[in-house]
């Protein structure tokens, strides 16, 4: 996430249709963006279909959590049965059985449970905003600089159909004031309405994190990989390993933040069933991170398929670690080249990639596989999240729009150094980051390069602009190696 990775409309006071569908998915009058109705203070009650009321379809036996290798006191308590028993009991500040649990779950060697979480909420209900302001003072994150007290008093009592409160969205960016090499968002969103029952919130953040996209705006798609002007010789000699990622919110669920075991197992077995369908260049295998040994995962994560193991506080804070490793998993195809990540930082992570400088190859088979899973999620009548002003919905707002990141391992080792390096990234509108992830540094010259945007551009003009600007990095890496000046080579800002 942004993390960085590593997200509109007036709030209505009646009854709004149905969500308006992504390109290619049918249409249809949409008054809100979020099918919900919203009150004037801005709580989103839920319809029929609400997260709310299809989280509690999932039974005790889809949500009992996986205990099978915990040694602590709670795992040598709770039953089946015991968990039927107590799971829909809370007390009167809203304390679940599956809050008590959770740190049992999440640590299977911990041997006691602190209280200072349950003390916590009650204090939020007795304490008024003023005392329960975060202390922003040092932080340097996008949310921090929109979240005023007045802000937080205006925002504090709205909740999400599900139940997602304003705490819970800027939780993550109050934990982490700052990053080390970017700046970071500080907030994510737990459903699909969090973006409307808290934008004004949301709405500053998305338009300072991209580039002044304002509320009015609307996103636009371009999935045909024929509009992309050359990218098949990024030159290989610098260009190491070229990928496109996006993320996908499958509508109806909650996202990682928030979701339930349950969700969570439910969207595996969709996914897997869905992935399943993919045939030739596509077809493959789900791999279920509770069934890989240590060596096998991290086999994976140091050649760049898999999501690394959850120890990024971003991830950690923001409460996408839950449960961990349950219902998560990579399915990819025979060659390794076309992958997806299930039950990370979004529901779908959908990559492409290869070694090498062949972006277009890369782009088209993002394309065309991206196309496919979801015609076959739509033939089991599912959807994922989309509206018109924010584009694909996903859990950072740093990733909305086209959730895009088009990316190559680049060798720079003199332009690396160079003084310009950083204004010459800015003006290309694309940023650099170690080979590692989001939270490491460049080694030994080798920097991973990628798009800036996300949102107000489309899939082929991101991918473009990398394309683009990756053949200039390279021509001004040559001018060093022979010692000569790259003055004349900088571009205008895009």
């Amino acid at each position: 996430m942004e993390s960085g990775d590593a997200r509109d409309g007036d709030i209505a006071s009646s009854a709004a249709p149905d969500k308006p569908r992504p390109p290619g998915m049918g249409g249809h009058s949409s008054v809100s963006h979020l099918g919900r109705a919203v009150t004037a203070v801005g709580t989103a009650m839920p319809f029929s279909n609400s997260h709310n009321l299809l989280k509690m379809k999932h039974s005790p036996d889809d949500e009992f959590p996986d205990l099978s290798v915990h040694n602590n006191h709670m795992a040598k308590v709770l039953t089946l049965d015991l968990y039927k028993k107590l799971r829909d009991r809370q007390t009167s500040s809203g304390f679940t059985l599956d809050d008590v649990i959770q740190t049992g779950v999440d640590n299977p060697v911990i041997y006691f449970y602190s209280s200072n979480i349950k003390m916590a909420q009650l204090n939020n209900q007795r304490l008024p905003p003023e005392e329960e302001y975060p202390d922003l003072s040092t932080h340097n994150n996008h949310m921090a600089k929109v979240l005023t007290l007045d802000l937080y008093k205006k925002l504090r009592d709205r909740v999400t159909p599900s139940g997602f409160t304003l705490d819970d969205v800027i939780q993550t960016g109050v934990d982490n004031p700052g990053h080390p090499f970017i700046m970071t968002v500080g907030c994510v969103a737990g459903d699909e309405e969090s973006y409307e029952v808290f934008k004004e919130l949301f709405d500053p953040v998305i338009e300072d994190r991209h580039g002044g996209y304002k509320p009015t705006d609307e996103h636009k798609t371009d999935l045909n990989a024929d509009n992309l002007q050359g990218g098949d010789d990024l030159d290989p000699n610098y260009v190491l390993s070229s990928r496109v990622r996006t993320g996908r919110s499958i509508r109806g669920f909650c996202l990682p933040p928030h979701c339930s075991r349950g969700e969570r197992r439910a969207i595996e077995k969709l996914s897997v069933e869905a992935l399943g369908s993919l045939g030739g260049d596509l077809k493959g295998k789900y791999y279920a991170l509770r069934n890989m040994t240590d060596a096998e995962q991290q086999q994976l994560i140091d050649d760049h398929f898999l999501f690394d193991k959850p120890v990024s506080p971003l991830l950690l804070a923001s409460g996408m670690a839950r449960d961990w490793p349950d219902a998560r998993g990579i399915w990819h195809n025979d060659n390794k080249t076309f992958l997806v990540w299930i039950n990370e930082e979004d529901h779908l992570r959908v990559i492409s990639m290869q070694k090498g400088g062949n972006m277009k190859e890369v782009f088209t088979r993002f394309c065309t596989g991206l196309t496919q899973i979801e015609t076959l999620f739509k033939s089991k009548n599912y959807e994922f999240m989309w509206n018109p002003h924010l584009g694909y919905i996903l859990t950072c707002p740093s990733n909305l729009g086209t959730g895009l990141r088009a990316g190559v391992h680049i060798k720079l080792p003199n332009l690396g150094k160079h003084e310009k390096f950083g204004e010459v990234l800015k003006r290309l509108r694309l940023q650099k980051r170690g080979t590692g992830g989001v939270d490491t540094a460049a080694v030994g010259g080798v920097f991973d390069v990628s798009n800036a945007d996300r949102l107000g551009f489309s899939e082929v003009e991101l991918v473009q602009m990398v394309v683009d600007g990756v053949k200039l990095l390279i021509e001004m890496e040559k001018r060093l190696e022979k010692g000569q000046s790259i003055d004349d080579l900088m571009p205008a800002q895009k």
